[in-house]
Order: structure tokens, then C-alpha cells, then sequence
């Protein structure tokens, strides 16, 4: 026989883009490393700010008790010169290195005593309120150099100073400010050496760590847009047989129970105008109301078979060929589940596409006879309907796809996305056989719904 696999149709909706998804998500995690790296430089160079500062404090500590007080004498308040001069010399000698640039000691009525730049030496400025406090026993204190003030009238070499300034006394017990400068580049060079320490090590990190994301977030869109063509696909096959369905309901009520209700309202009417109605016209009348009332319960149990759920799939399949039996066509049921439970959705979706499957052999076929096959196959399930009718092309299947006969078609995307498929083969004069393969998954099993 020829044979025409049925699969589910793509969708037409634009599907999720992987690319653009894992784009946005390199793009944010760019973005995200940019403003890590911002905060963490910020960070890093207030932090070394903050060190380089206390470690200028801490050198202005140290200098003044190792190098400054053991040359300091109560001459100094006199500015004698040979006192001067052996400050001036441990001064040069130990102090004026790297970032240190300048040393001035006062006196408290804002007297400088010494000064690495002489002509400092002797002048007096009013003392800010930070030089009070710690001549009043503070802590030492480190800020920014104000340039623009006089005793800094001979900063003009250097862009930007720190001055760290502490208390010390003389000899005789006369408080001293002991102060020195350091180039703030040197403060901020600090800074910028842990930045250059951490930044290798955070930014790696975080680099590394985008890297490692981005294949899962590939992954990630790729399951996405399955699960968006899937549920796409659901709904388009739930669409396509909702509208076959209803296009059949319509087509059976018109050609069948309408046309029988016409006919008899027709002929009730005519009946009325006569003057004598016979026994045999009442129960004509009758049998055709009966005929339609039949008709269209057994297109209620089409719809939806009662005994699917309660007595199972076979029987509901029983009643299928019991409808074809009426008609003359001979039928067989061989069904071998192996105890086998099906679940709901399984069980709708076979008796479905059985339901599809003998509404075509009564429909189109001409069969003589039809044989329905249920089995387990371990893990899988198989459904058969054979029938010894007049057979089918491709062509002709083709051709009835196009005019809108959808329903096995519908059928085959369910099952397909279900992880099963649906086989139609046919050739002309010998028949058509229709195979449904799909996972058996019992009614313990928790799945997806399918819309049906």
C-alpha cells in the first residue's frame, strides 16, 4: 500500500529567537559587569584613599617620634640656628623621599619654627580650627591642602597636597604642631594599585561566571521556544478540530435530522388540511420523530461518549462499530491492553482518532467489513483500523486536506506532540489502514493536558 505519514503543521507564528534571547541576556549580563566593575573601582579606590591616608598619617607619626623629637630642643622656640640646622639635616636626610614634599613645625600662636623651604621659617599665619584642636590634645589630623593660603605660597610645584599634621612638645613640655605634606597623586596611586589588584580577580570572576550562563542560557531559550511551538501547535490542532467538528455536527444535523424534522413538519401540515388523518400516517409520523430523536443522541455520545471514562476505551470503541453493525458493515474488536490503565488523555485521543477513522470508512469507503486492533507493546500503545473499502490516493488525499477535511490530520499533530505517530495507508481498491503508535502512560502518570 501506499503510505502518508501525517505530522503535526508548523506553526506560522514567528517562533522565539534563541539568538535574540541569549543576546539580551549577554547584553544585560554585559551592562551588569560594567556597572560591577564602576562600583567596584569606586570602591577600591576609596578604600585606598582612605589607607593611603592612614599610612600617611601613621609615616607622620612615626617620622616625628624616630626622626624629629630626638633633634628637637627648647632653642627651637628662638629659632637658633644650630638647632635649625640639625632639624634641617635629619629632615633631608630621612624624611624628603617619595611622596613627602614638605615639613613645617608651629608654634602654637601660629609661629612656624622650621620649614624645609626657609623662607617660611619665622612667619606667622592664624591657625585653622583642625591645628587648635589637636594642639589641645586631639587626635593627629590629614586633609587636603588648601593652596590658595598663605603659608602655601610656595606650593606652586605641586597640583595637589595632603598635609597630615600631629602634636609634639619640646623638651620643657611646649606643644608643637609637627606637619608634613605628601603629594596626593602618591594618595591616589594607592588607590589605583587595588583597583588594579581586585579588578583582574572581580571582573574575572564575574566574566568567567557570564560565560558559564550564556550555554545555559541557550539552553534555556531553546526549551522555551519548544515549549512555545508546542503549545502553539496545541492550539492550532485544537482549533482546526474544533472547527472540522463543528463543520460535521452542522453537515450531520442538516442532511439528517433537519431534513427528517422538514419532511415531517411538512407532512404534519399537509395532514392537518385533510379532512380524515389514517392510523398508518400517525405512525409514520412517529417512527420519523423516533428516528431523529435517535439521530441525535447518537451524535450527543459522538460528541462526547459517556462510557469513556466510566467503562474505558474499549467499550467505547464497541459502540463505534456497534453504530457501523447497523448498517451492515461487518466488524471486529481485538483489544490486548495486558491490564494495561491508560490515562485520560491517551484514552480521548485514541478513541478520537478511532472515532475519525470509522466516520470515514461510513462516510467514504464502502467497506464491507472493519477490524479495529487495540494492543500494548511494553512502554507503547497500538491502535489499528482496517477496512477492505474502495481505497484513496495521496492525491485525493491531498485534495480533501484542501477543501478542508482535516480531522486525521489534526489527530496526527496531537499524537505527534504527544511523542507518538499516525500512519494513513491506502491505495486505490484495496482498502485503507490506519495506525496509531504512541506512549502509554498509565492514569498515575502526570501530563501535560490535551486539548481535544
Amino acid at each position: 500500500m501506499a503510505g502518508v505519514v501525517m505530522r503535526q503543521r508548523r506553526s506560522r507564528l514567528r517562533p522565539v529567537s534563541v539568538g535574540g534571547v541569549v543576546g539580551r541576556f549577554a547584553l544585560a549580563g554585559v551592562l551588569s559587569l560594567a556597572l560591577v566593575s564602576a562600583v567596584t573601582a569606586y570602591a577600591s579606590r576609596r578604600f585606598g584613599t582612605e589607607r593611603a591616608i592612614a599610612e600617611a598619617k601613621n609615616v607622620t607619626w612615626v617620622s616625628m617620634k624616630g626622626i624629629i623629637e630626638p633633634v628637637l630642643d627648647d632653642r627651637l622656640l628662638t629659632m637658633d640656628r644650630d638647632v635649625l640646622d640639625r632639624i634641617d639635616v635629619a629632615v633631608r636626610q630621612s624624611l624628603l623621599r617619595g611622596s613627602l614634599v614638605r615639613v613645617k613645625i608651629w608654634s602654637h600662636d601660629g609661629t612656624i619654627l622650621y620649614a624645609d623651604e626657609p623662607r617660611l621659617i619665622g612667619q606667622r599665619f592664624q591657625l585653622d580650627a583642625d591645628k587648635l584642636t589637636v594642639f589641645a590634645g586631639g587626635d593627629g589630623k590629614a586633609d587636603v591642602s588648601d593652596l590658595s593660603e598663605p603659608e602655601n605660597q610656595y606650593e606652586t610645584n605641586n597640583a595637589k597636597l595632603l598635609e597630615v599634621y600631629q602634636r609634639t612638645q619640646l623638651p620643657n613640655g611646649t606643644p608643637l604642631l609637627f606637619e608634613t605634606y605628601f603629594r596626593y597623586s602618591g594618595v591616589t596611586a594607592v588607590g589605583r594599585q587595588l583597583w588594579g589588584q581586585f579588578a583582574p580577580i572581580a571582573i574575572g570572576a564575574l566574566a568567567l561566571l557570564e560565560l558559564i550562563q550564556i550555554p545555559i542560557a541557550w539552553s534555556m531559550a531553546r526549551r522555551l521556544r519548544s515549549s512555545q511551538r508546542v503549545r502553539e501547535h496545541l492550539l492550532r490542532h485544537a482549533i482546526d478540530a474544533s472547527d472540522a467538528e463543528r463543520r460535521r455536527i452542522a453537515s450531520d444535523l442538516h442532511d439528517g435530522v433537519v431534513q427528517d424534522l422538514t419532511g415531517l413538519s411538512l407532512g404534519l401540515a399537509a395532514l392537518g388540511k385533510a379532512e380524515a388523518i389514517s392510523r398508518e400516517q400517525v405512525i409514520d409520523a412517529s417512527a420519523v420523530i423516533r428516528t431523529s430523536i435517535k439521530s441525535l443522541r447518537s451524535l450527543l455520545v459522538e460528541i462526547y461518549p459517556p462510557n469513556l471514562r466510566e467503562e474505558g476505551l474499549e467499550s467505547a470503541i464497541g459502540d463505534l462499530l456497534g453504530r457501523l453493525s447497523a448498517r451492515g458493515i461487518a466488524t471486529r474488536l481485538d483489544v490486548d491492553l495486558d491490564d494495561l490503565a491508560l490515562d485520560v488523555d491517551t484514552s480521548s485521543l485514541l478513541y478520537r482518532t478511532a472515532q475519525e477513522a470509522l466516520r470515514n470508512v461510513a462516510s467514504h469507503s464502502g467497506a464491507e467489513q472493519v477490524r479495529v486492533e487495540l494492543r500494548a507493546d511494553g512502554e507503547r500503545v497500538h491502535l489499528t483500523i482496517d477496512d477492505d473499502g474502495r481505497g484513496f490516493s495521496a492525491e485525493h488525499l491531498t485534495d480533501r486536506t484542501a477543501e478542508g477535511h482535516v480531522g486525521l490530520r489534526s489527530l496526527a499533530g496531537l499524537v505527534a506532540d504527544l511523542g507518538g505517530a499516525l500512519t494513513v495507508r491506502s491505495a486505490p481498491g484495496v482498502g485503507t489502514r490506519v495506525d496509531v503508535e504512541m506512549p502509554a502512560p498509565t492514569k498515575t502518570a502526570t501530563r501535560q493536558k490535551v486539548a481535544l
